[in-house]
């Protein structure tokens, strides 16, 4: 189960966004559906687009499956996703 507290440890695959910050500001509020995922990049379907987006650029409003929205900071889920499950999560990053 996907919960605010453990979302960065937990596969984006699948899961809506919205792009709430980032370096370039043509990227800022594009949304739509984490459909992959890389070390350095997140791969996003924005009605018929797909877009590529730098994580260490850009912070994320990601929707749970519980209806909750959930902003995530695009350098704390830096790295590849599979290694990210492992990692420990410092307290000043849980909410």
């Amino acid at each position: 189960m996907i919960t605010p507290q453990n979302l960065i440890r937990h596969e984006l695959v699948g899961l809506d966004a919205t792009v709430s910050k980032c370096n370039d500001t043509k990227c800022i509020g594009i949304s739509g559906c984490i459909i992959d995922e890389t070390k350095d990049m997140i791969l996003m379907m924005s009605g018929q687009n797909k877009i590529w987006l730098a994580k260490d650029k850009i912070t994320l409003d990601i929707t749970i499956p519980s209806g909750d929205v959930v902003r995530v900071f695009g350098e704390r889920i830096s790295g590849r996703p599979e290694d990210r499950i492992r990692k420990k999560v410092p307290a000043k990053w849980k909410k």
